[in-house]
């Protein structure tokens, strides 16, 4: 019995070893398999390639009024706005698309208003890539925005210093301000506070520019209601990115702003429209009205830096189709990018579209010319001290006006 049961034994010991076996060479392969069809279902990396590279490089020897036309500045500008970003910002070429590529997808974004569209047939990419390479431009230009903002002058500009109409009266102001409505996409339920007076749901952008075209400051990202005293006492106590006016130095301001120390506004209830002096006996008849003309005549270059932005830019033409923190940003870097294109190419210009009466220019001013905000804060309140110094201030400004016209014979100057 015991000779029976050690077979037995011998038996049971032997097959467990072939089991033990089995097993291990079954895990083996199953873990072969398994690592075999993971290399094989891992995605290929995608080839380099150079189509956006070559199409880069071959327009910038063609045409340049082509080119001019396509990304809105000529091959020579161009190629410096790519190494002010390479000098600038940390972008760089990756390892399929160089940075010029980039920043063409951006130019041909914000230039021709393609929504991706033209850049994905012309250079062969994907809406992702894309959309990937525009928001990296983006990025890029944002963070340089600010030190290509220009500087108020301490001397006096030549607009005025050459112009017995506006000197010595202007002689310390640095330019103007207004607010210009932008369209945009916002959620339906932040619609009602984006609306504009006009109805459109708009974002209100505050600009600040000198005389020679070029912006001083920007602030984007306001409701399309706000009022643009309101946006600009938010840009005068902001903790960042806050507007700054030099010492004894002031900017022009439309009727729709306070007249204050720093801000000269013309005379309320007075005629003010360039186009109210046109005409045969439209002469001023008084020093309100030939202040009005003087200022509104200095005043009317905010409108034309804005006709210029938007001429250039035909993104702006419509919304933005990019969430809204998205279309603010893009502003500031458009405005960015005008500065660097005035300073580069102080020709390079887009004329503006026609406007009709009740667009444009005057509809900034008849927009504003009936109402007025004036903020609780500390910053927005004008105290009756204030008020009548800023008002005494206008109305020297206005007589020293007059009298010089009366006695050189220019007042009829319309």
């Amino acid at each position: 019995m015991e000779h029976f049961g050690g077979e037995d034994q011998l038996v049971h010991e032997d097959d467990e070893l072939e089991i033990d076996i089995m097993l291990f060479i079954l895990e083996k392969t199953t873990r072969a398999c398994v690592l075999k069809n993971k290399r094989i279902e891992r995605p290929m990396r995608q080839p380099i390639t150079k189509i956006g590279y070559n199409y880069i490089q071959n327009a910038l020897k063609e045409d340049p009024e082509h080119f001019r036309q396509v990304y809105r500045m000529y091959p020579s500008v161009f190629v410096k706005l790519c190494h002010l970003i390479k000098e600038k910002t940390p972008l760089r070429d990756t390892r399929q698309i160089c940075l010029e590529e980039m920043v063409a997808t951006f130019l041909l974004t914000i230039g021709q208003n393609s929504r991706y569209s033209y850049t994905m047939d012309t250079l062969n990419r994907s809406k992702f890539t894309a959309s990937t390479n525009f928001h990296k431009v983006l990025k890029a230009l944002n963070s340089i925005a600010p030190s290509l903002m220009a500087k108020p002058g301490l001397i006096i500009p030549s607009t005025i210093r050459e112009s017995t109409r506006n000197y010595p009266y202007f002689k310390d102001c640095i330019g103007a301000i207004d607010g210009t409505h932008i369209d945009a996409i916002v959620p339906a339920s932040d619609a009602p506070i984006y609306r504009n007076r006009k109805g459109r749901i708009s974002q209100n952008v505050l600009a600040a520019c000198n005389f020679d075209l070029e912006f001083i400051y920007i602030l984007s990202g306001w409701e399309g209601s706000a009022h643009d005293s309101k946006v600009l006492s938010d840009a005068l106590t902001r903790t960042t990115s806050r507007l700054t006016v030099p010492e004894g130095k002031f900017y022009l301001v439309d009727c729709g702003f306070a007249n204050r120390r720093n801000f000269l506004a013309p005379f309320r209830g007075t005629r003010y429209h360039l186009q109210d002096f046109k005409g045969q006996g439209r002469d001023p008849s008084n020093q309100n009205e030939l202040f009005n003309l003087r200022h509104a005549s200095l005043r009317n270059v905010v409108e034309r830096i804005f006709g210029i932005f938007k001429s250039r830019f035909l993104i702006f033409k419509s919304a933005p189709p990019f969430p809204f923190e998205v279309q603010a940003e893009l502003v500031l870097a458009c405005a960015g990018l005008h500065n660097f294109l005035r300073t580069h190419c102080r020709s390079d210009e887009f004329p503006p579209e026609k406007q009709n009466v009740n667009s444009g220019e005057n509809s900034s001013v008849n927009e504003n010319a009936g109402t007025f905000y004036e903020d609780n804060e500390d910053v927005g309140t004008l105290q009756s001290q204030q008020r009548e110094y800023a008002n005494n201030w206008r109305d020297t400004i206005a007589a020293s006006m007059w009298a010089d016209a009366i006695e050189t014979g220019s007042q009829h100057e319309a």
